[in-house]
């Protein structure tokens, strides 16, 4: 049997309508979002209930439900990078400011990340001065050793752990 294509209006394919968009505009402005952004999280909303259709899942029973649980969850991950930013600028506002150490302790700090280096094992000194003294990404990283990313990040994790250990044990910092 052939279907025959209707023609729709415009923004027929828009799966919020005006009443379901008032509502996540709610949710996200109850939620702390501000104004300016508003707009960027109705269109996570769609997206997301798009994507939903594009992998073949079923519509949500309520969909006037489910976006509002959703805009409540990009409430919660905007406070989150939020956060994050704010702790992320506190970091580098600290790292601005260094004390100046003296020729002396340089020295001594340099040897023992030196000697940290020489006791991590191999594959972790590796990637950890690929990354630090090469500055090269975690995908760049992967991509010339043929490891996975995780690997990667797994491996560089225990060796900055193992190195910050040992620079404290040594009392270094």
């Amino acid at each position: 049997m052939l279907r025959r294509r209707t023609r729709r209006a415009p923004g027929a394919d828009d799966p919020l309508d005006a009443t379901q968009e008032r509502r996540v505009r709610a949710v996200l402005a109850l939620g702390g979002v501000p104004q300016t952004d508003l707009p960027d999280g109705v269109q996570q909303v769609r997206l997301r209930l798009l994507e939903r259709a594009a992998k073949g899942d079923e519509a949500p029973r309520d969909v006037s439900a489910w976006a509002a649980v959703v805009a409540s969850n990009l409430a919660m991950d905007w406070h989150r990078a939020k956060r994050r930013q704010e702790r992320l600028g506190e970091r580098l506002a600290s790292l601005r400011q260094p004390a100046q150490p003296s020729d002396e302790e340089s020295s001594v700090l340099s040897l023992a990340v030196a000697q940290g280096l020489d006791e991590l094992p191999d594959p972790q000194r590796q990637v950890l001065v690929l990354r630090f003294y090469a500055d090269l990404p975690v995908r760049d990283i992967a991509d010339e050793l043929g490891i996975p990313e995780g690997t990667v990040k797994s491996r560089l994790h225990t060796a900055v752990r193992a190195l910050r250990a040992r620079l404290h044990e040594d009392e270094v910092v």
